[in-house]
């Protein structure tokens, strides 16, 4: 051992020395791609790499990463395609930027599926020299044959818009394209489209969106498309909205002028122009199905007799004919215990996936002269449920269903009821028969009840020895449902590790209240909420501080600077991905003026004076007991900027702290641009977790 400890140990002396003596400005940092920034940046990856790739777990963890995520017996993620057939987009290790491809639901379900591809991305980015990353696709119904395709170069939230051809299978010669922008794009007709981007350069809102709607006509050069709508630069952005009949046929065009990340101004485009709705801003438009708009609220509408976390009805010819007084009707209003998750239409039913206690259902209505008929279809109970595509044609859906332990499961199911049939099964992953699922209950600071979820040996001793890895969000309504831990149980589990998700305030797992429990001047409990669960882990002797890891990303990793710098003292190892951490000046770094409905604005002193609490990089101190920490960026993240990352390494250094920096020079967002990427980060998270909870 005394032998590892000498290897290990000259190893980081080695790291150490080759630190980037000058640390840039936080100007600096703040420039995305800036020379100075990314020479930092390189010489940070070089010093802590070789510190996770040369430990004797990495290999085999990034092995056993790779053979996951390029498995080719993964369930594929299809949906339906106007012409009949499925859709979907595969990435493998032969298909590292991926595939975009299609098959027939026959040959789908036979023993030896026969894909046909529409459009090979890896082909594409060697042909053009870029590293494109496949966006997704807008197709115009009812064929789907003419398609809008969003290509990022290197996963930015940036794309550039190349129409395409299916069932030629090239783009189209002289067919719509969008240069590179964040655009918010739909089809009217064949040859109309209804385009928001930067139309000019600058012409974008103080979050980086667009605001200005215009038709744009086939042929038709940028500059000559017709503007409909302008919004604001305080906006977040302006989005339009088709709604179509599953024929095709476009019936209104909606625009929602997004005031912050959660309030909208909801519009309908008329021959006058946009015309302003009476609708809720807090409200949010989910589906249109048999003449009518389906919208969820996300506070009470006392005036109508609503209340928060209603999902409501309103006939769309109605409005169209008054746009000031919408007058909507009950859909389904959701119990203490519920949350609306997800709402989908096909030809003629709504369907709706429902949580109680964090555990999915599906309901599917049938509409009514006197209102809705509800149905639960007969799906796995205790597990989640996701919609993964309805179809607008008849009323057939795709269903995932999936659990920590219970490899997921693809369903096709009939909308109009019946019993569903299971399409494909992951097989398993790793050995889930030695360990157990339980959901517990922490009480925060004010009283509140936080359920979580562990996923622990069936033998565990609760002695406070296992390592334990606690991963939550805690923000803009996002839940944390249960899901098939494929690389947790692999890569910890499988290796005595015990996993737990917190569904703290700020998600949605108890509908819009629980999210706005959490918002602005009230932030704060949703970290109390993520202590209550780490106390409580401990208190149950499953694990102790000096087993206790915790990971998030993104809003999740501005949760981890705050665990970090509040209470340092209940972990071991912290996580912090692609995090925001300079929450005083986050307002005026990439995306961040969107958010300020989410954290509150620090040009407003009351909310500073709340940030100034938590913001994790005003709030870094000389002398604490901070753990050696792991920071993950990617240096074309263009939503929450790499500086955030670049700046926290870089205040960690300059206090005489130990850490672990890597920043990935693709990959936006996602910190990884393609699955090769994606093993590399999953083994240098796994090898530091280990590192610091196991050894």
């Amino acid at each position: 051992m005394r032998s590892i400890a000498i290897i290990l140990a000259g190893v980081f002396l080695m790291a150490a020395a080759s630190q980037p003596s000058r640390t840039p400005s936080d100007a600096a940092l703040e420039e995305i791609e800036g020379a100075e920034a990314i020479a930092w940046a390189k010489a940070e990856n070089a010093a802590s790499l070789p510190r996770l790739q040369s430990d004797p777990r990495y290999a085999a963890l990034h092995d056993e990463a790779l053979k996951i995520v390029t498995a080719k017996d993964r369930i594929p993620n299809v949906a339906f395609a106007g012409d009949g057939a499925l859709r979907d987009f595969w990435q493998d290790q032969d298909h590292v930027q991926g595939l975009w491809r299609t098959i027939s639901p026959e040959s789908y379900r036979s023993a030896a599926p026969e894909w046909r591809t529409l459009l090979d991305v890896d082909a594409l980015a060697k042909a053009e020299g870029v590293t494109w990353v496949f966006g997704g696709a807008t197709c115009l119904a009812p064929d789907d044959r003419y398609c809008l395709i969003r290509l990022s170069n290197g996963g930015k939230d940036a794309a550039v818009v190349r129409e395409f051809d299916a069932v030629e299978r090239r783009f189209v010669d002289g067919g719509f394209q969008l240069p590179e922008a964040k655009p918010n794009v739909d089809w009217v007709d064949r040859d109309t489209l209804v385009v928001a981007t930067e139309w000019s350069k600058g012409e974008v809102t103080e979050s980086g969106y667009p605001y200005v709607v215009k038709l744009l006509k086939r042929g038709e050069p940028l500059d000559a498309a017709r503007e409909v709508y302008r919004g604001q630069v305080k906006d977040v952005a302006v989005s339009p909205v088709v709604l179509r009949d599953p024929d095709g046929t476009a019936r209104a065009v909606l625009i929602e002028r997004a005031l912050d990340f959660f309030n909208t101004e909801h519009l309908i485009l008329t021959d006058g122009g946009a015309v302003k709705t009476g609708l809720p801003t807090r409200s949010t438009v989910q589906a249109y199905v048999a003449g009518r708009v389906i919208l969820t609220l996300e506070q009470d509408w006392p005036e109508a007799g609503f209340q928060e976390g209603d999902l409501l009805s309103l006939d769309l010819v109605a409005l169209q004919a008054d746009p000031a007084h919408p007058k909507p009707s009950l859909v389904l209003r959701p119990t203490p215990s519920q949350s609306v998750e997800q709402v989908a239409s096909t030809r003629d039913r709504l369907v709706v996936a429902l949580y109680d206690n964090v555990k999915g259902q599906v309901l599917s209505f049938a509409p009514g002269e006197t209102g809705w008929t509800a149905t639960r279809l007969d799906l796995p109970k205790d597990s989640s449920i996701h919609i993964a595509s309805a179809s607008e044609h008849d009323n057939r859906l795709i269903l995932s269903v999936t659990g920590f332990l219970s490899p997921s499961t693809q369903w096709l199911a009939d909308a109009t009821g019946g019993e569903p049939v299971k399409l494909k099964s992951l097989p398993a992953r790793f050995d889930a028969s030695k360990d157990v699922v339980e959901q517990h209950w922490a009480t925060s600071k004010d009283g509140t009840k936080v359920p979580y979820f562990v996923v622990r040996p069936k033998d565990l001793k609760l002695d406070g020895q296992a390592p334990t890895l606690l991963y939550a969000y805690g923000g803009f309504q996002v839940s944390m449902t249960p899901a098939y831990a494929a690389t947790v149980g692999k890569l910890w589990l499988e290796r005595g590790g015990v996993y737990v998700v917190a569904n703290i305030r700020g998600g949605g797992e108890f509908g819009p209240r629980w999210h706005n429990a959490g918002l602005k001047l009230n932030r704060m409990r949703v970290y109390d909420d993520f202590f209550a669960v780490s106390q409580d882990l401990i208190h149950r002797e499953i694990t102790s501080p000096r087993r206790l890891g915790i990971m998030g990303g993104s809003n999740g990793g501005l949760l981890m600077g705050v665990a970090l710098t509040k209470r340092p003292e209940l972990y071991r190892a912290v996580v912090i991905q692609v995090p925001l951490f300079d929450m005083i000046n986050y307002t005026r770094i990439g995306a961040g003026a969107s958010w300020v409905g989410e954290y509150g604005d620090p040009a407003n002193p009351e909310e500073r004076r709340v940030i100034e609490g938590y913001s994790p990089l005003q709030n870094l101190k000389a002398g604490q007991p901070y753990p050696r920490v792991y920071i993950e960026t990617s240096t074309k993240d263009d939503r929450v900027h790499p500086a955030h990352a670049r700046k926290a390494a870089a205040r960690l250094k300059a206090l005489g702290y130990d850490y672990l920096y890597y920043e990935n020079m693709e990959g936006g967002h996602a910190a990884a641009a393609n699955l090769n990427e994606t093993a590399l980060r999953l083994a240098l998270e796994y090898t530091y977790l280990s590192q610091q909870l196991m050894d």
